[in-house]
């Protein structure tokens, strides 16, 4: 392999290396952690039960804090909106042909979302064979409410009982009416065919000065490898006339806001809950977006992916409704780009020119070929067909320039031999300059093509685990092409490999080695002391995919195992059928021939590189003199 296509594959290396992070949770004793939980919770309603024992005053306030004071009718009227009380909570559902919501009168939220088309990993492999829909959070799982100030204290409405005042097929309207005048009205509205509800708030009477939407959500594992969800899970966000921002992937974070957000998506790998507002959330009120992980001793470390959460300013004047539109649904590029918001963006495709090549050419293609009713592996080898064919005249021109810097590679070897002391650089660096210009070569003939492939290559390494289409759909031995594929458990965890074997990786990993080993002759072999030798760091590179990709989609881990293996014919080809060394041998040699000619005669000039080249060696010369002086 020679210095350019090694300087391509390091360069390709080093943003896989940057773009990948091995996250796995460790391994728990769920029957310890859990009695830790039951021991904590058993601990609190002591304490709430001693609390229940007091007398007189105390008794009175404790009872109030728990709802239960039994006061005049006019007191009770009044602490009604502001304290905690025990509240009967009755389930409503709300529901289409795509969409089950859960409704609770207490708070009168949303407080779980299923989605009817599609299913968990776990049901999907399951031998019961009963599709479930899939749940995207649960009851206890999440809390939308409106929080407000009333009389210097804080009211949430997530405490309130709501009653239903209107409930039909496709709507649901709940009042909270803590004193006579004063009513709060959630109206929820879901249509056939939508992934997406309207959802208003109407306040009557009350004379708060601000309002606060608070939306809380713990989202529930859905896809196979729930370390692999916690690496792309995020809270998405778009400010009024900018472009969409989000919270880090890997760590904790939080955004206090800045201005007025148009909408906000707890994204997670495959689906989101994006909610947006009609007036867009108020930026007068500074409101604060965080994500958060689980701790390892927490109930949800293992069944949930992350704490989604936004605190936001909602525009809310008495008499007036504040709508909101709120998504439940697939991170699906056409489904998101039909609502017209921007939702699409939430979809990492990669930044600037990756994704670019992946919205304008690698997604229109993958679709039209989906559209023709083909299994999605055969998609993808199509797909692949058609991107190295569009590469091929770039491939031609790499090993062309492979093949001449093999045929001049004896002469540099002789000028590696001519000048082997640093002092000699200058005179070595023209002399190779002058064989490259005479002979019709140059070193960066073949680099140039490798840098204009690399945007394809980098912008596949983000579609195809972003690829939505590819979800639950098996190609081969790989049940799940959106999930790595495995041909052996190992039943624990091997550091840092894995727990499993994935086929796809090894067959990628060993074509690449293969394609490495057939270009290492043009490898040219440093020969100052001390440096690495090249033919050997040729080949980590391949070794490292096994554990790079183990994890990795098997969608991704097949595409670039059959790209490099046409790589691998289409190479064989070029050289076999289409490029004749010894003609080009000869040519090359007919050129330089025809270039000392001219230079004898002194029609040729030098380039000012060259004499640039030679000012420079003048003056390391001169330097040089001195030194000795």
């Amino acid at each position: 392999m020679d210095r350019n296509t090694l300087i391509g594959l390091g360069l390709i290396g080093t943003i896989m290396v940057t773009f990948t992070m091995l996250n796995r949770p460790s391994e728990e004793d769920l029957k310890k952690e859990k009695a830790k939980v039951e021991a904590a919770k058993e601990k609190k309603e002591q304490k709430q039960e001693e609390k229940k024992k007091t007398t007189g005053k105390e008794e009175k306030v404790a009872a109030k804090e728990e709802g239960k004071q039994e006061t005049a009718d006019t007191l009770k009227q009044e602490e009604k909106a502001i304290e905690v009380a025990e509240v009967k909570e009755e389930w409503l559902t709300l529901e289409n042909d795509k969409l089950k919501l859960l409704l609770s009168t207490k708070g009168g939220g949303i407080s779980a979302a299923y989605l009817k088309e599609y299913e968990s990993y776990r049901n999907f492999i399951s031998e019961e064979k009963k599709k479930r829909p899939l749940k995207l959070f649960g009851k206890g799982d999440a809390k939308n409410e409106i929080r407000f100030m009333r009389q210097g204290k804080e009211v949430k409405t997530s405490d309130q009982a709501f009653e239903v005042v209107e409930q039909k097929e496709g709507l649901v309207r709940l009042k909270w009416s803590p004193e006579a005048g004063k009513n709060l009205i959630y109206t929820y509205q879901l249509k056939d065919g939508n992934y997406d509800l309207d959802f208003s708030v109407k306040q009557e009477g009350f004379e708060a000065s601000s309002y606060e939407f608070n939306w809380e959500a713990d989202l529930y594992k859905t896809e196979r490898l729930l370390s692999e969800q916690r690496r792309v899970s995020t809270v998405c966000f778009k400010y009024e006339d900018e472009d969409l921002d989000w919270l880090s992937e890997y760590s904790d974070d939080d955004e206090k806001q800045e201005k007025s957000l148009e909408w906000i998506a707890f994204k997670q790998s495959y689906f989101s809950t994006i909610i947006r507002p009609e007036a867009g959330f108020d930026k007068a009120k500074k409101g604060r977006l965080k994500i958060s992980n689980f701790e390892e001793d927490e109930q949800k470390y293992h069944s949930h992916i992350k704490k989604f959460r936004a605190r936001v300013g909602l525009d809310l004047k008495s008499g007036e409704t504040a709508k909101m539109n709120w998504f439940f649904g697939p991170n699906d590029y056409e489904v998101l780009a039909s609502y017209s918001e921007g939702y699409e963006d939430i979809i990492n495709y990669g930044w600037g020119l990756f994704r670019w090549i992946n919205i304008y050419l690698i997604q229109p293609m993958f679709n039209f070929l989906s559209s023709l009713g083909l299994g999605f592996g055969l998609v993808i080898l199509l797909l692949t067909l058609i991107v190295k064919l569009f590469l091929t005249p770039i491939q031609w021109k790499m090993y062309v320039s492979s093949a001449k810097m093999r045929i001049l590679k004896p002469e540099i070897e002789e000028l590696n031999a001519k000048y082997p002391n640093k002092d000699d650089a200058m005179k070595k660096q023209m002399e190779m300059m002058s064989l490259y210009r005479e002979s019709g070569a140059s070193p960066l003939a073949g680099c140039i093509p490798m840098l204009i492939q690399m945007p394809i290559l980098l912008a596949v390494f983000r579609f195809f685990p972003a690829a939505f289409e590819l979800r639950q759909k098996g190609f081969l031995w790989a049940e799940d092409l959106s999930s790595y594929d495995s041909i052996y458990d190992f039943g624990m965890y091997i550091w840092p490999y894995g727990d499993h074997v994935s086929l796809f990786t090894l067959l990628m990993s060993g074509t690449t080695l293969i394609y490495t080993f057939l270009n290492s002759g043009n490898m040219q072999q440093p020969n100052q002391p001390g440096m690495p030798n090249m033919k050997v760091l040729m080949y980590i590179f391949p070794v490292m995919m096994i554990f790079f990709f183990n994890n990795f989609a098997s969608g991704l881990s097949y595409y670039y195992f059959i790209s490099t293996l046409i790589s691998i014919l289409t190479m064989l080809a070029i050289k076999q059928f289409f490029v004749d060394e010894e003609k080009l041998k000869a040519k090359m040699a007919a050129k330089k021939a025809a270039a000392a000619t001219s230079t004898t005669k002194g029609a040729k000039k030098k380039s000012k590189f060259q004499e640039r080249l030679e000012q420079m060696q003048k003056a390391q010369q001169e330097r040089m003199k001195n030194n000795r002086k």
